[in-house]
């Protein structure tokens, strides 16, 4: 039985071989999440190759989301909004980018640092430039774009909320009902929506996860996301196939205490 909830991971060195992303499919992955703010485009080809072959083996489709990097600047400590206000959040960088996506046909383009409607509506007219029909994540990691959240569901296909950005920009008590704001939005429209960052971290170097993790995870659906993510976990983990499994194992759990209503929102 696989879980209504998709269960994202985001591939990288601990789980691009083909071999480890044929039992993370056996496992219930759900998307594949590739981040363009590593690698190049030779290898982001290489795993995309991958994860088709992988998905053709077991059976399964995989979505693949394209995860454009936006004016990141890196840090030690991670990563933050590199520019003002007003800064374009489409850099020369990510147009290179989104083509080679669209060349490749994947399934979803996520935009990093969006700001309001407009930034989305400029993803998609390039899109659409180069012919493409790759359906639009808006990642909510600003405090503009969660003011603008209304104006932004009017036009994304869909929403992550992206834990780790919003908490350099609110208060960390606040980021648990601002999530559970914006899936309720989400869901009130009808658009897909992802709770991402640090969802299952201990599981980057230990076999388990703790049980504030598996509480958080299971939380994220019954509150009422379609869609719960991995990022270094998967990416750079020791365990990416006990950890896919894991957030599978939650999500099904989770699911039993959902009423009808709520599964049909999944």
């Amino acid at each position: 039985m696989e879980s209504k909830t998709k269960v994202i991971a985001t591939i990288g060195p601990s789980c691009q071989n083909k071999d480890v992303l044929v039992e993370l499919i056996k496992h219930n992955l759900g998307m594949a999440r590739l981040n363009f703010s590593w690698d190049n485009h030779e290898g982001h080809r290489i795993i995309i190759e991958h994860i088709r072959e992988a998905s053709k083996e077991v059976g399964k489709n995989i979505e693949i989301i394209q995860d454009l990097s936006g004016p990141r600047v890196q840090e030690e400590s991670g990563h933050h909004f590199g520019g003002e206000e007003d800064t374009k959040v489409i850099t020369e960088k990510d147009i290179a980018d989104l083509y080679f996506g669209i060349e490749q046909n994947v399934d979803y383009v996520a935009l990093s640092f969006v700001g309001k409607a407009s930034d989305i509506i400029e993803l998609r007219n390039l899109i659409k430039e180069k012919g493409g029909n790759q359906k639009i994540i808006a990642k909510i990691e600003r405090k503009v774009a969660y003011e603008n959240l209304d104006e932004i569901l009017e036009v994304t296909d869909g929403i992550m909320v992206a834990r780790g950005d919003l908490g350099n920009e609110y208060p960390l008590e606040e980021i648990p009902f601002i999530q559970h704001q914006i899936i309720e939005k989400s869901n009130k429209k009808g658009k897909f929506v992802i709770v991402a960052t640090q969802m299952m971290l201990s599981m980057v170097n230990s076999p388990t996860p703790t049980r504030a993790e598996v509480s958080d995870v299971a939380y994220a659906i019954i509150d009422g996301a379609n869609a719960v993510m991995l990022s270094e976990e998967s990416a750079m983990g020791k365990y990416p196939i006990e950890t896919v499994t894991m957030m599978e194992n939650i999500a099904l759990a989770a699911e039993k205490h959902l009423t009808k209503k709520d599964i049909d929102i999944i």
